[in-house]
């Protein structure tokens, strides 16, 4: 792995720093894309770029040559249909499917020329399901989820593979943040929040940590990975074993 490139969006925190930092382990030359500076100055044996992934227009001034992809940057918002801010919504779609559609396309030529490539995309068990007062994010990540499966079509026969990657709710910021949201929504403290919202729907009563995640994304970019393509990989302690 000491020869491959990979770029990492939101990685400043939470999944993205753990993915950043566990591909670096294994020699990676891991790009890190974020726009907490401070986030990327804490992580080690990375380079560090701050970007607005939401100014789509910038991101053809990311690298290109780009050996892994993951797709990981994302932010909530906690509202009713009727009340969503459109602006928000669009925001969100712009951030967390336009973006990584784009980046992929930018760093597809890199990948076929070299007969090999991985992407990796952050989704979400609410790429496979959906709950209340989440529109945005679950329009996102269900579109995340077709976009990895064409990207696996097409790169089957160039040596690429597109997977998605599917947590339940891990312990980070993102997370963290949503329990006031949720709270006010459902009428509920933040401690119930956890309790009745957040891990109501799952069989292992916990949140999943940012290392766990990683551990996979690594998976699906080692030597082993080859026929792995077009996949959701579901950790969600049991969430849609419903």
């Amino acid at each position: 792995m000491e020869t491959r490139r990979a770029l990492v969006t939101g990685a400043a925190s939470g999944i993205g720093a753990a993915c950043a930092q566990r591909l670096a382990a294994d020699g990676v030359h891991v790009i890190a894309v974020d726009l907490d500076q401070a986030g990327l100055d804490a992580l080690d044996g990375v380079e560090a770029i701050s970007a607005d992934l939401s100014d789509l227009e910038r991101l053809s001034e990311l690298p290109t040559d780009i050996d892994i992809l993951v797709n990981n940057a994302g932010v909530q918002q906690v509202a009713p249909v009727e009340q969503f801010p459109p602006e928000r919504f669009s925001y969100i779609v712009r951030l967390m499917l336009e973006a990584p559609f784009r980046l992929i396309r930018q760093t597809l030529p890199h990948m076929y020329g070299a007969g090999w490539g991985r992407v990796v995309n952050i989704s979400s068990v609410h790429g496979l399901r959906a709950s209340p007062f989440k529109a945005a994010y679950v329009a996102a990540k269900h579109g995340l989820e077709g976009l990895s499966k064409v990207v696996a079509l097409e790169g089957a026969a160039h040596g690429v593979t597109s997977n998605c990657v599917n947590p339940a709710y891990v312990r980070t910021p993102l997370v963290t943040a949503q329990l006031a949201d949720q709270a006010a929504t459902h009428g509920l403290s933040e401690s119930e929040v956890l309790d009745k919202v957040l891990l109501e729907p799952v069989a292992v009563k916990r949140l999943i940590e940012p290392a766990e995640v990683a551990e996979l994304v690594a998976m699906l970019c080692g030597p082993a990975s080859a026929s792995i393509t077009g996949s959701s990989f579901v950790l969600d302690g049991g969430w849609t074993a419903h």
